[in-house]
């Protein structure tokens, strides 16, 4: 049978815009994985807080993954390629580290070149969604909307928590199901918890460490968001 390392990969700056969260890309995988006759030797989960994600040096879990690939001999299998990335020079630099991935997506059978030719239209798609907000801004701009309000302080001030505390609720979304899933395998305090999310590579909000204090609040945060 087949092996493959599986990665997963959302980001709290983007989330909901691939339509995967986690949990979704776990039950892809292993559906294709099954279909497929791959074995599953290993999995990786990346959890984006910030940008430059594009830099495989900024994706420590991607990079462990092509490791532990490497290592196998084997496949790294992801849901869709903009778990990968939408960025063609990024895609064309994971192929030169000779670890073959496949995307359950396109196919076992996708070869590079249908890689390549899908990652350039999610790049030219994500092109032309930038151009477009320019362009919109720069309508209402000419039509002397004011885009901007550098003297209010206080209210940019505000905005800037609220939107620290709804990205830090992303993210505690983000993880819950992992959590879900690692207390129906039978770690249930807060300690055990820490222990399997650090085995299964995922960082906190902050990129570090989960130790019982940071689950027990990520828990606490999800409650009080529900």
């Amino acid at each position: 049978m087949t092996q493959a390392i599986a990665y997963y990969r959302v980001s709290t700056a983007r989330q909901g815009r691939s339509g995967l969260g986690i949990e979704a890309q776990r039950t892809a995988v292993l559906r294709f994985a099954e279909a497929e006759g791959i074995n599953l030797v290993g999995e990786r989960t990346e959890i984006e807080t910030g940008k430059g994600a594009d830099a495989l040096e900024r994706r420590p879990e991607l990079a462990a993954a092509f490791a532990q690939a490497r290592k196998a001999k084997c496949p790294v299998l992801v849901a869709k390629l903009d778990r990968l990335s939408r960025d063609v020079h990024f895609i064309s630099g994971l192929m030169s580290h000779r670890v073959p991935f496949i995307v359950a997506e396109l196919g076992a059978d996708a070869d590079p070149f249908m890689l390549h030719l899908y990652a350039a239209l999610a790049e030219k798609e994500r092109t032309l969604i930038s151009a477009r907000t320019r362009a919109a801004l720069a309508v209402k701009k000419a039509q002397g909307v004011k885009l901007g309000n550098p003297r209010n302080m206080p209210e940019a001030a505000a905005k800037g928590r609220e939107a620290q505390r709804s990205g830090a609720d992303r993210f505690a979304a983000n993880v819950l199901p992992v959590i879900q899933s690692i207390k129906a395998a039978g770690a249930t305090s807060f300690d055990a918890i820490a222990k399997a999310l650090n085995a299964r590579g995922i960082r906190t909000a902050r990129g570090g460490g989960w130790h019982s204090t940071t689950v027990r609040n990520l828990i606490a945060r999800n409650r009080q968001v529900c």
